[in-house]
């Protein structure tokens, strides 16, 4: 078994602590910021070198901002569970629980731009050819946030390469006792599988110092299993075989150990593989913009953009576990249905663009 092609991701999505509070910024938070910071001063570039003005450019930020973060909560709300959220319309405003759809922010953005471009007279795709760029750019850095938050998961790639999310139970272990100090993964175990995908991990649980570990805590801990399997979050991603939880304790150098046996199974990391292609788009609209932007016609980099990001995206969705439960008796998940016409239009838009500047070169 090739024990070296999976990692075991318990990354902390909390940055730190804030002192004498329970606050504790994340990474998903800032990243989110850090792509809007990282757009706005490439943005700023862009104008300068095109002769714009660029107090717009701060303008145009708090558009984009807010129709993001807008559009992309309604987007969730009325695309994933309507029902609930138009009964409980207050439930839309906690943003804080989380929720946040890409579908419903690229909306969002769209009709922010044309109210952009009529206040400050700005022609609408000559906007959206340059702004292209840097939404590819956002939407890398909110996908790594998706990462770091282990949350949006790949699904099972059959095989022994990929990753285990194991941070819902590594949080859930570094509860069982007030006397934890430190829980940590390895690739080892006494649990072996033949299922290629299900891969030997152990939860080595380290305690303070001086406590020792009784036979009263080792029945307590054997009895944890089912209270585990209660949490989705943990079922979906361990497997802790049959009969009770496979355990070992001992001691060593002072302190005493508890290592847990299991099987982690191996995900894509759908995260990770939407933010690359994000990178490459951003990378190929950039040298497109700067190379080519007088010959190529209004419209293009937009429309190349939606081709791309949404066919990408519908494929990507084939290694994404569904978001809600309604998904699972769909042909195609929900992600999937909103990118078809999306990508559409951007066929569309390409053809008229090409259509639209051939005409204008005749005349």
């Amino acid at each position: 078994m090739n024990i070296f092609g999976y990692i075991i991701w318990t990354f902390d999505p909390a940055l730190f602590t804030l002192p004498f509070t329970d606050y504790a910024p994340r990474w998903y938070g800032v990243l989110f910021a850090l792509g809007f910071i990282l757009s706005q001063q490439l943005v700023f570039w862009i104008f300068k070198k095109e002769g714009k003005p660029v107090k717009d450019v701060e303008r145009l930020t708090t558009y984009m901002v807010v129709a993001t973060i807008i559009g992309a909560r309604l987007g969730h709300c009325l695309f994933y569970d309507p029902g609930y959220y138009l009964t409980n319309p207050v439930e839309i405003l906690k943003i804080w629980r989380g929720g946040l759809a890409s579908h419903g922010g690229a909306i969002g953005i769209l009709i922010a731009i044309y109210l952009f471009c009529k206040k400050y007279k700005y022609q609408y795709l000559w906007l959206l050819d340059r702004l292209v760029i840097v939404v590819a750019l956002t939407g890398a850095m909110i996908r790594t946030g998706n990462l770091a938050n282990s949350e949006m998961e790949g699904t099972l790639t059959h095989s022994n390469t990929g990753v285990v999310y194991a941070r819902h139970i590594y949080n859930y272990l570094s509860g069982i006792h007030e006397k934890v100090k430190d829980v940590r993964f390895v690739k080892k175990g006494e649990m072996i599988s033949e299922k290629s995908g299900s891969v030997p991990i152990t939860a080595v649980i380290e305690f303070k110092r001086g406590y020792e570990f009784t036979s009263a805590d080792k029945n307590r801990i054997e009895s944890l299993k089912n209270d585990m399997l209660r949490y989705t979050e943990i079922r979906e991603h361990i497997d802790f075989g049959e009969g009770t939880l496979k355990i070992k304790s001992y001691e060593k150098g002072g302190f005493s150990y508890l290592e847990i046996y299991m099987l982690g199974k191996v995900r894509h990391a759908a995260q990770l593989y939407e933010a690359v292609y994000c990178i490459l788009l951003m990378i190929v609209l950039f040298w497109l913009w700067y190379k080519k932007k007088e010959v190529l016609p209004q419209g293009f980099n937009f429309a190349l953009f939606m081709i791309i990001l949404w066919t990408a995206r519908f494929v990507d969705e084939f290694f994404k576990m569904n978001q809600e439960a309604f998904e699972e008796n769909l042909a195609l998940n929900m992600g999937q249905i909103l990118s078809i016409p999306l990508a559409i239009a951007g066929i569309g838009m390409m053809i008229w663009s090409y259509t639209r500047g051939r005409k204008m070169s005749e005349g």
